[in-house]
């Protein structure tokens, strides 16, 4: 399986690229889907805003101004308008179709036996066609009333042509037929049009379509009673009327109610309740689409359909994500504090016998002196057995140089350094072993402390406390955070679920008679602490974190040299928690590794950071589409989760707090790059590339001094 080769097998010296372009082109159609979304139901919507108060009105001809409702605004020094006949009203509907209330309507008019004429709005088309082909179905007329309810006299030419546009598409992909009928939203009577408006209704008038005010306003998106909506709708005199209604935009229970009293009403007075086109004695507006425009309507209506799939699934993730945010912080702090509680209690007899320290070298020539005097200083008895991993530099010089007692010096050709830990494990000549990186340098009483949960029998391996030395810069603070509230952590948290899945090569202790179980370290992987970790609790041995085991350690000091490292980090931890997926059918120890190790390794480390990108890019939907000032309450309410987390691992590693304040930047550069680094892994994982080693720059931090000088604490 791809998973499984070794590293050294390389056969391309460059990870794949395609799937950069690949990810680009999944967030780019991402973005066009939540963007299409937005647009469509979140940038106008259907309130019940009555529109700006109309402006200059020059322009507007004075046969339109004091004409009929029903307006020819077509190119020619003339503008024809119409009215309806004496004693008739053209009962109009806006807003619809709404799934809920439009069949309710259509249910009363078919009741009382009456036509209707209905203005509907392209993306409630797209959303509900069912209710539109209803409509038609049942012999009334529809027209076009935009796509998302915008302002069209406040939008550029463009886009109030591709409002009408889009919505005639919508409303000949959902039933076949196209409508010259046209109604603007926020119109309403002749004498209401200012110049903005009648240049919305010359436009319109130049592409065919006839526009249509009204002369009378339910006025039932008031929200008043059944009363109030009556009283609006009444005529007087008997000349005709166009009726406005609507049919959606929020709850039509009233005008449910109301037009149910009001069509008797005016029957009874001898008017007669119909369709614009009938009241006018116009022809037929509606007429089958073209071909071309049936294809476009139903492409557009299942665009419009994906893109509210996507928005449900991401709102789906979204939730999901922080609730499992949430969930692991709160599981994290608790499995902290008890784990502190259950270490005070000690590991019994103190361990006094002596203790081999391997370190593998390889370029290291920077920082090793200052290693192996750390390790010589220590107060506890050990041997020191530097291997020598065939470097290009002068790092076996240095070490030769040093002509330190208790320390062993051991050159072989490069063979990685799984080959020169076990080598040094070879000879080791004591039965407990210290592996500590050549750029680590611990504090005295670190191996100490390492050895000391050996005093029990099922302890095979001890992870000491990993931490970040060169924290100086930006970089180097959000890595001591993370190393301190991620790393720490969760350690703490799998030392109590008993399924610690990686001891860190910076510093880490082992029963020698458990790695002579396991075949020592093992070289299939580039995370070889964690497949080294992986094969003792699958073999049954206890792993535990002892976090007074201080070691100082060189991070990456650019993000191109920390790329490398988690890459690797990541693609090899990838590579063991396949090797060693046959543990969670285990019994016993090594079945409670793999099922709860594996499995939070898997959901938080692999999963979550996989959709994180995804949520990111539904967070500036938020911005756009939505309630800004919510979303950065989520935000807000999700770096509080972050902060607490942070000062609570802060205090727990006696650590300062005040590198916390770089902790809400770390949310928008570093997060990100995790994110990346974790899908570059996993693809580079499926696809079988054989991944070549990389190895981390030195800087030479410690040089020759014993502690860091930027550790003051």
């Amino acid at each position: 399986m791809p998973l499984l080769r070794k590293p050294r097998d390389t056969t391309a010296s460059t990870p794949p690229r395609a799937h950069w372009v690949v990810l680009a082109v999944v967030l780019s159609a991402l973005a066009l889907a939540l963007g299409v979304e937005g647009y469509t139901h979140h940038l106008y919507g259907n309130s019940d805003y009555t529109g700006p108060p109309p402006g200059a009105s020059a322009m507007v001809p004075r046969e339109v101004s004091h004409g009929g409702p029903i307006i020819n605004g077509g190119a020619g020094p003339g503008h024809r308008t119409a009215e309806p006949r004496p004693k008739t009203i053209a009962l109009t509907f806006d807003d619809g179709p709404d799934p809920k209330w439009t069949p309710k309507i259509l249910q009363v008019l078919d009741r009382h036996h009456v036509k209707a004429t209905f203005f509907l709005l392209g993306n409630e088309v797209a959303a509900h066609p069912e209710v539109a082909r209803e409509i038609v179905a049942d012999g009334h007329e529809i027209g076009v009333h935009s796509f998302t309810h915008a302002d069209l006299a406040a939008v550029p030419d463009w886009q109030r042509r591709m409002e009408v546009r889009e919505s005639q598409l919508a409303i000949v992909g959902a039933t076949g037929q196209s409508t010259s009928l046209f109604r603007p939203p926020f119109s309403s009577e002749n004498n209401a049009l200012d110049d903005a408006a009648w240049n919305v209704v010359r436009q319109a008038g130049e592409h065919g379509y006839l526009t249509v005010l009204t002369t009378r306003d339910s006025q039932d998106w008031q929200r008043g009673d059944i009363q109030q909506i009556l009283r609006y709708s009444t005529p007087h005199g008997s000349q005709g009327q166009v009726l406005l209604m609507h049919d959606g935009g929020g709850s039509r229970a009233d005008t449910v109610a109301a037009l149910d009293r009001l069509i008797p009403v005016l029957q009874d007075k001898g008017w007669r309740v119909t369709t614009v086109s009938d009241a006018v004695g116009t022809g037929d507006p509606m007429r089958p689409g073209t071909w071309s425009d049936k294809a476009a309507g139903t492409a557009l209506i299942v665009a419009l359909k994906a893109s509210h799939v996507v928005l449900l699934a991401l709102t789906f993730l979204l939730y999901a994500a922080a609730f499992l945010t949430v969930l692991r912080a709160v599981i994290l702090v608790v499995a902290a504090r008890r784990h502190r509680r259950v270490r005070k209690r000690g590991w019994g007899p103190e361990m006094t016998g002596p203790v081999s320290v391997v370190v593998p070298a390889y370029n290291e020539e920077l920082g090793i002196e200052a290693t192996v005097r750390s390790l010589l200083d220590s107060d506890h008895p050990v041997e020191v057995i530097v291997v020598d991993d065939g470097s290009s530099d002068d790092t076996a010089q240095v070490v030769e140089s040093l002509d330190l007692p208790e320390m062993v010096l051991v050159s072989t050709p490069n063979r990685g350094k799984a080959a020169a830990l076990n080598t040094g494990i070879s000879l080791a000549r004591y039965d407990y072993v210290v592996m500590v990186d050549g750029d680590t340098v611990v504090e005295p009483e670190t191996v100490r402390m390492l050895v000391q949960p050996f005093n029990d029998p099922l302890v095979g391996a001890v992870s000491g406390n990993a931490k970040v030395a060169n924290r100086d810069g930006l970089l180097g603070l959000w890595q001591h955070i993370e190393y301190v509230v991620g790393f720490n952590l969760d350690r703490r948290l799998f030392d109590l679920a008993r399924c610690m899945p990686t001891v860190p090569g910076a510093v880490g202790a082992f029963r020698r008679s458990a790695l002579d179980r396991v075949g020592g370290v093992g070289r299939l992987t580039l995370a070889e602490d964690t497949d080294l970790t992986m094969s003792l609790a699958s073999d049954g041995w206890r792993v535990v974190y002892e976090e007074q085991a201080r070691a100082w350690t060189e991070a990456p000091a650019t993000l191109g040299a920390l790329w490398r490292q988690r890459y690797r980090w990541c693609y090899g931890t990838l590579q063991a928690m396949w090797r060693h997926r046959g543990t969670v059918f285990q019994r016993g120890a090594g079945g409670r590794f793999g099922r709860r190790g594996l499995g939070y390794l898997l959901l938080f480390q692999v999963l979550l950071p996989l959709f994180a990108p995804v949520v990111d890019v539904f967070a500036l939907y938020g911005l756009v589409f939505l309630d800004p000032s919510r979303i950065m309450s989520v935000w807000l309410a999700f770096l509080s989760v972050q902060m607490f987390m942070g000062w609570i691992a802060f205090r727990l590693d006696r650590e300062r707090a005040g590198a916390l304040w770089s902790m809400p930047l770390q949310q928008f550069v570093y997060r990100q790059l995790m994110y990346l680094v974790v899908i570059q892994s996993v693809v580079t994982a499926l696809a079988g590339v054989r991944l070549r080693w990389q190895r981390m720059d030195r800087y030479g931090s410690f040089a020759t001094s014993r502690e860091p000088a930027s550790v003051a604490d």
